[in-house]
């Protein structure tokens, strides 16, 4: 097993002069203490319902890429998420309270999504066949994937006033469905109820005693018919933006041991027609202002739910379908990673790589890392006489890397993955691994990671607007056992 710690460093720097500015540091870890732990299937994807025809800001990104319309067959998809070994997915998303599943005795026509101008986001109630589901399954199995399914929590419910919605939950679908998956011998890890629902909803709200009751009776129906099963799925609600007093009354009314985790979506960079999404991605006082709902929450879930765990379910950066040019690329990677290190701290613990993100656009950073086994986290650097605006932020936890021995001198090196923009443009759709561009190779197949080997005495030196996985072989960290 893998073990050990993370340690994620940010510098953002505004130079007053034009040549490459220097700075250096000393980074102190402490491995004696845990803060978080994760699971150990952390990250995860998302397969979204949103058909072709789902169009923002003058372009239709999502192509044929739905649950319905992926091509399963693709090689590069299936190497991609074998890549991962056991990635999470997670099908969900904006239409899924209109998806109704073709199977036992369905009450109404199952057609497939079309746009209507009155519509849920636009569009109508929309089918999973089961032949769909089927093959579905048939691709999750061949690549180990772990899957999370999100369910209708609007069926059989109408629209009251405004986007709220009431009326009794038809558990019916749901349940011939589920029944379904169960003689077909799909492996569900969890269910999802609902998306987006909490609070005031995006397109659509339903109050939280109501939310609440919803999960009794759903926890219900899956103890029920995974009787005598030797696994049975987790039970995941809501999916939705966190609002502190409906989470803390869905947990109050649903009560002990009904809900395993309790989900939340976060768009912290706005809407993706936003021409400032870069500099907001490249400034670190906006990437913090999140943090206060991922502390908020665990505090919410400590006090009412401390039975369940806290899931990040959808997390785009950027909603309505991203932001041109800037989510598909290079610079993107500064959001995606800020994420992963402020989820981790809050509620999860990954591996023995130090991670060190450089922000600034020409100030190199050079720097020692000391295992200090009787400190607290620090960070020590020793400022020069450059003006610039510079945050750091270290966290402890597991991520993938090597594993950790004893002390030893058996490891003289250190392993270290730094990655660029190709030709230093940050909206580059080509990222460079110590310099070597990633690029399918010529027979199609996903390239190789491969690290430098690196003196493990030596001071670490990272490129300004970079990014540096350093692992650690010898690395000792008590907690991390």
């Amino acid at each position: 097993m893998e073990f050990g710690m993370i340690l994620i460093l940010f510098v953002a720097s505004i130079p007053t002069i034009l040549a490459e500015d220097i700075s250096y540091g000393t980074i102190v870890v402490d491995g004696t203490t845990s803060i978080a732990q994760t699971d150990d299937n952390f990250v995860c994807a998302t397969i979204d319902w949103w058909p072709h025809d789902k169009c923002d800001y003058k372009q239709c990104p999502w192509h044929y890429t739905s649950a319905i319309t992926l091509d399963l067959c693709h090689p590069i998809l299936t190497k991609a998420i074998q890549a991962f070994n056991r990635l999470r997915i997670r099908i969900g998303g904006s239409l899924q309270d209109q998806v109704l599943y073709n199977v036992g005795n369905l009450k109404s026509p199952c057609h497939p999504f079309r746009k209507m101008k009155h519509g849920l986001f636009g569009f109508s109630k929309g089918c999973l066949q089961m032949k769909r589901w089927d093959e579905l399954n048939h691709f999750f199995n061949a690549t180990s994937v772990m899957l999370t399914f999100g369910l209708n929590a609007l069926y059989g419910r109408h629209k009251i006033k405004g986007s709220l919605w009431g009326g009794e939950w038809d558990s019916s679908n749901a349940e011939d469905f589920i029944k379904y998956s169960i003689s077909k011998g799909y492996q569900i890890d969890s269910w999802e109820y609902g998306n987006e629902l909490s609070g005031n909803g995006v397109g659509a709200h339903v109050h939280a005693d109501r939310y609440g009751k919803d999960l009794i009776h759903l926890k219900k129906i899956i103890k029920e018919l995974y009787k005598g099963s030797q696994f049975e799925p987790l039970l995941v609600a809501p999916g939705g933006f966190f609002n502190q007093q409906w989470f803390t009354k869905l947990l109050q009314v649903s009560g002990s041991n009904v809900l395993d985790a309790i989900s939340h979506h976060i768009y912290n960079l706005g809407a993706g027609s936003d021409p400032k999404l870069v500099s907001k991605i490249l400034d670190p006082n906006h990437l913090n202002k999140v943090a206060n709902t991922f502390i908020n929450l665990a505090r919410t879930v400590q006090t009412h739910g401390p039975w369940s765990s806290a899931w990040v379910g959808e997390s785009g950066g950027a909603y309505n379908s991203g932001g041109p040019h800037v989510s598909d690329t290079f610079v993107n990677s500064f959001w995606y990673l800020d994420q992963l290190g402020m989820a981790s701290k809050y509620h999860t613990k990954i591996g023995v790589t130090l991670l060190v993100i450089n922000l600034s656009d020409q100030t190199k950073i050079i720097t020692d890392v000391q295992n200090g086994m009787n400190n607290n986290i620090k960070l020590a650097t020793e400022q020069q006489n450059i003006s610039r605006k510079s945050f750091s932020w270290c966290l402890k936890n597991t991520a993938s890397g090597a594993e950790i021995k004893a002390s030893s001198d058996k490891y003289s090196y250190r392993e270290e993955y730094h990655l660029t923009p190709k030709n230093g443009y940050l909206q580059t759709r080509t990222m460079v691994l110590n310099g070597i561009p990633l690029e399918l190779t010529s027979t199609g197949n996903i390239p190789r990671l491969d690290p430098i080997r690196v003196n493990v005495k030596s001071p670490i030196s990272i490129s300004p607007l970079s990014i540096a996985f350093i692992v650690f072989p010898d690395f000792v960290a008590p907690a991390c056992r």
